[in-house]
Formats: C-alpha cells, sequence, structure tokens
C-alpha cells in the first residue's frame, strides 16, 4: 500500500518513544527473524562504534522505504535486529516492509510483538491500526500513471533551412558560389502534436516501465512528420552512501514516411553522500547513447555524456544549474570525423500567484569536429554553437488537467553558412496527468 505521508517521521521518532536508552540497548538472540523475548540480563552498552553502524544500516534501510524498495529495507531491518533487538524503530519499519510486501501473517505478528514488548504511544498505535486496517495487500509504493498532452503551434523553421541563401563550395583555391533551392531554406508551418507518457512499477524495488508516444504533424511540409516511441526501465539503487537511478531505454524515430532512427541509451544517475541542506540538491550523471540512422548510415554516432546539476530550491522556486562534456564517436566516413564538445544550461522554474507555474530556461551546446569536414567540398572543421531561450506559462484547470503556453527560440550558430539556422517555436497545449 502506500506509505502514509508521516509514516516515516512517526517511525523515527519510535526510536524515541519506544527504544530504551543506549545504555540499556544489547545484542540480539542468535537468529533475529522471529526474536520472541527480550535478554533476561542487563547488557553491555554499545561502543560509539557500534551505536554509529547500526545508525547507518537503520539509515540505508529508512531510504529503501522512501524509494519503493520495501524488499530490500526487510533485509537491511533484518540485520539491524541481529545487531540489536530492542532497535524499536527497526521493529516497526520491518513491520510495515513486510505489510507492504503483502506479508499479511509476519506484518501482523511483529505489529503484536511491538504492542506487547514496547508500550507504543497513541500515534504509533494509530499507525499500526491503519496499516492492519489496510489488509497488508502488498500495494506498490509507488502507483502506476499516465499522461497525455494534446497541442498546436507554429514554426518558423521546420526544416531547419539555412539562414544563408547562398554558399560557397569547394577546394581551396576552387570556391564557387551557389544559390540555395527552396527546400534548403527556412520554411515555416503550424503544426499539431500529441503525446503520451506511461509509468508502470515493475516488482517491489522501485524500478519502473517507461513508455513515451509522440506524433507531430504539420499542416503542408509533410515531409518533416515525426513519429517516434521510447520504451525503458529506470532503477533506484544505493551504496555507501550514494543515492541514484539507472535508467536503459530504446527509442525509434520516423520522419515523413520512413524510419529516419533507431537509439539506445544507458543513463547513471547519482546523488553523493554530502549534506548540502535542503535548499540544494547536487548530483552527478554518466551516460552512453548509440544513434543509428537507416537511410544515412554515415552519421551513425555513439556518444558519451558526463555531466552534473545543482538545484536550489526556496518555498515559491526552483532553480537548476547543469553542465557537461561529450564525447561523440562515429563512423570513419562521417563527414567531419569524431567531435568533442560541452553543454550548459539554467533553468528556473517559479509559481506565480495562487496557480500559475512559470519557467524560463536557456542552454548553449557546442561541437567541434575533428578535421575537415569534406574533402574538395567544404575543407574547414566544424564549428557547431547552439543556443536556445525558452519560456513557459501553465495554468492548472481542475484536479488533473492544466493549460500551457510555451515560446522557444534557438539561434544555431556555425562556421560552415550552410548549416547555420534560427527558429521561432511556439505552442499552446492541454495535458492531463496523475492519472
Amino acid at each position: 500500500m502506500r506509505r502514509p505521508t508521516l509514516a516515516l517521521l512517526l517511525a523515527l521518532g519510535a526510536l524515541g518513544a519506544l527504544a530504551p536508552a543506549r545504555a540499556q540497548q544489547g545484542d540480539a538472540p542468535e537468529t533475529a527473524a522471529a526474536p520472541e523475548t527480550a535478554a533476561a540480563e542487563a547488557p553491555a552498552p554499545l561502543s560509539d562504534e557500534q551505536a554509529a553502524e547500526e545508525e547507518k544500516l537503520y539509515l540505508e534501510a529508512l531510504r529503501s522505504l522512501s524509494e519503493g524498495r520495501p524488499d530490500e529495507a526487510t533485509t537491511k531491518l533484518g540485520r539491524l535486529l541481529e545487531k540489536n533487538a530492542l532497535h524499536a524503530g527497526a521493529w516497526l519499519d520491518l513491520a510495515i516492509s513486510h505489510c507492504e510486501l503483502g506479508n499479511k501473517a509476519e506484518a501482523e505478528r511483529l505489529f503484536g510483538q511491538i504492542v506487547q514488548r514496547f508500550h507504543p504511544s497513541d500515534a504509533i498505535l494509530e499507525l499500526i491500526a491503519h496499516y492492519r486496517a489496510s489488509g497488508c495487500k502488498g500495494q506498490r509504493a509507488h502507483p502506476r500513471s499516465m499522461s497525455f498532452k494534446l497541442g498546436a503551434g507554429y514554426d518558423t523553421n521546420v526544416n531547419q533551412g539555412s539562414s544563408s541563401s547562398s554558399v560557397q563550395i569547394g577546394g581551396a583555391g576552387n570556391l564557387k558560389t551557389y544559390d540555395l533551392g527552396p527546400d534548403s531554406l527556412p520554411r515555416a508551418d503550424h503544426f499539431k502534436v500529441l503525446s503520451g507518457d506511461f509509468n508502470q512499477p515493475v516488482g517491489s524495488r522501485g524500478m519502473l516501465l517507461i513508455a513515451q508516444l509522440r506524433a507531430l504533424r504539420y499542416n503542408q511540409v509533410k515531409s518533416q512528420d515525426t513519429d517516434s516511441v521510447l520504451l525503458g526501465l529506470e532503477r533506484p539503487w544505493s551504496g555507501a552512501g550514494w543515492t541514484g537511478r539507472a535508467t536503459a531505454a530504446y527509442g525509434l524515430v520516423r520522419l515523413g514516411e520512413e524510419l529516419y532512427q533507431r537509439q539506445a541509451q544507458v543513463l547513471l544517475r547519482a546523488v553523493p553522500p554530502v549534506d548540502l541542506g535542503e535548499s540544494l540538491g547536487w548530483s552527478l550523471s554518466a551516460g552512453y547513447s548509440s544513434a543509428i540512422y537507416p537511410t544515412r548510415r554515415y552519421y551513425d554516432a555513439r556518444t558519451l555524456d558526463l555531466g552534473t546539476s545543482l538545484a536550489i530550491r526556496s518555498k515559491q522556486s526552483t532553480v537548476v544549474l547543469s553542465s557537461g562534456l561529450l564525447a561523440d564517436r562515429g563512423k570513419e566516413a562521417r563527414p567531419g570525423g569524431e567531435r568533442g564538445g560541452w553543454y550548459g544550461g539554467a533553468n528556473l522554474v517559479a509559481l506565480m500567484g495562487d496557480k500559475a507555474i512559470g519557467e524560463l530556461g536557456v542552454s548553449r551546446q557546442s561541437w567541434r569536429g575533428e578535421r575537415i569536414y569534406s574533402k574538395d567540398f567544404i575543407e574547414i572543421k566544424r564549428q557547431q554553437d547552439t543556443t536556445q531561450l525558452r519560456a513557459s506559462l501553465l495554468f492548472p484547470v481542475g484536479t488533473h488537467s492544466a493549460v500551457q503556453l510555451e515560446v522557444r527560440r534557438t539561434f544555431n550558430r556555425e562556421n560552415i553558412p550552410l548549416f547555420q539556422y534560427d527558429s521561432r517555436w511556439f505552442q499552446f497545449s492541454w495535458r492531463t496527468d496523475n492519472w
């Protein structure tokens, strides 16, 4: 079942409300899976090292509970009770973990032992009664969720057409000027878009099955119609004080009437064991992706991404700063060869008035080619710098819906004029989520 909001706080409070003082705590019986009686003799006090080890194990178990992994928490709490059978907080959370796993008989036995041995407060008794009333049916901590988005908008450069109407092509000392045709110049069009997200818990370790669908249709430039699908698995992890999530995903993109791209990605996010306070959050990331272009195989790419982000939170807003390094390894025949780059960005999300949510963002990505782009045609190393500005306003409508207005401005600056482009993008959409 879904853990009540205050359950974790009450469990922490149980350390003081139920457990004896540290000087009275003792060693557990040889097996702590089902301890029945307290030690008959006055136990020896714990050393500071033993107490610290127990506290660390208990906090790791609480983290597993909060991240939706009751089976993992059960193992850690069992180990803790092997060290200290009188740790009341561990007893309570072990009982709750068994209840969330659907082990009704074991949860009931442990609840009964807690009531008999520790004489809990009214608050703890109320929490126990809540779980008993639930029937311990083993419902997952993170329920299935779905969201959908339907939008319409306008793009001033659907095909990323060149900002220059003419370009120079040729080898050194033999440059010729060519006028670009209509298909290579910016084309503006209105569009409609429909997208959906689906998250389904898998097992009791906090793993999520993720599915994303998107369909984009233009009024006139049908060659840029896009369909995409992505399937992924995401799992939380922890170890040595670190926490994070590991994600593996696979996706397909269709452009016009043909398959344009196959992509695969693995991503590891990690939060270091550094206490920055409630207002700051710091994380690291490492990702590897592969992109295959069935009709343009010489563009295939394998990209390594190493990044970091810092979140600055207040009651009304959150600012996220991010940056990272990129390395792209392609096939030998790919124009420009291998390339390296970096990215950075800043994003602000803030409450505006009673309901509206505003968002502002700026991002920059730079690439540098390893060798000349194309011998006898474009004999320079490609340098690409892309800056995007974004603004959004979201207005909740009812319980599960909202309307959203988004605008984007993209500046793609390159030393090869053929690839340089600008665009303006507007979208108004209705979204519904938390299903």
